[in-house]
């Protein structure tokens, strides 16, 4: 059974920074694409940021320069660290795990990041 658990989400000023976690259990971590999506109320999930089984990593602009996705294959997990935080990065954060990037794959629970002002 494929698991993935987020977790360090939370209230947080603007400008100040989280580190989100999300740890993988039932799948072959390294041969996953792990990604991070994000969806804020009343507006379309946004894919964040992404990160191949090698490190290859991609960003979104919104948060280009500001977000670092990272993965430690031995403890199957992916961190997002996120620095200068805005309020409109205020969202629902999901972990997600794909084979390939045309596969839905697999959904973690999301956990809350909220910004204020």
């Amino acid at each position: 059974q494929v698991q993935l658990v987020e977790s360090g989400g939370g209230l947080v000023q603007a400008g100040g920074s989280l580190r989100l976690s999300c740890g993988a259990s039932g799948i072959t971590f390294s041969n996953y694409i792990m990604g991070w999506y994000r969806q804020a109320p009343g507006k379309q999930r946004e894919l964040v940021a992404t990160i191949s089984g090698g490190g290859a990593t991609s960003y979104s602009d919104s948060v280009k320069g500001r977000y670092t996705i990272s993965r430690d294959n031995a403890a199957n997990t992916v961190y997002l660290q996120m620095n200068s935080l805005k309020p409109e990065d205020t969202a629902v954060y999901y972990c997600t795990a794909r084979i390939n990037y045309n596969t839905n794959g697999y959904w973690g629970q999301g956990t809350q990041v909220t910004v204020s002002s």
